[in-house]
């Protein structure tokens, strides 16, 4: 039995396929529906414009070498990002990422694990051990190396 063998253009179509499919999961909906949520809030806008507008001053202290109005200024930005991520929309928007980063994993993972089985099987080799066919062949006695 012969296996057909596949082109990488054929491997970037399916590739395509799959993100498509992840892109209209309930995550990455849910991700949207937050984020977007996140943009229209008044108050986050305005906590991240200060957020800018602080971040700016601390790399300008940090140039001149103002220590002690460096560290005022990143206490102020550590504040505004606490009060920001205290929001349960921003808790939301952040499980949604989480959750999409989680599905980008698995599927990665289900790549690369499905990859590394069926060449072990192809080679006749032993999966539970992760060992190719080669691999098995020379590792027993009377064997030429």
């Amino acid at each position: 039995m012969t296996t057909k063998l596949y082109t990488k253009e054929e491997i970037v179509e399916k590739a395509k396929e799959i993100a498509h499919m992840i892109a209209n999961t309930e995550q990455v909906d849910f991700f949207k529906k937050a984020e977007a949520q996140i943009n229209d809030n008044q108050f986050v806008r305005e906590k991240i414009a200060s957020l800018k507008t602080l971040q700016k001053q601390a790399v300008n202290f940090q140039h001149l070498g103002k220590e002690r109005a460096l560290k005022l200024i990143e206490e102020k930005i550590e504040k505004i990002e606490q009060e920001i991520d205290e929001l349960p929309i921003v808790q939301e928007f952040k499980q949604s990422q989480y959750e999409v980063n989680n599905l980008l994993q698995l599927v990665s993972n289900a790549i690369a694990n499905s990859v590394t089985d069926e060449v072990i099987e192809s080679t006749g080799g032993d999966v539970l051990k992760g060992e190719t066919g080669s691999k098995v062949r020379n590792s027993q006695p009377g064997s030429c190396s």
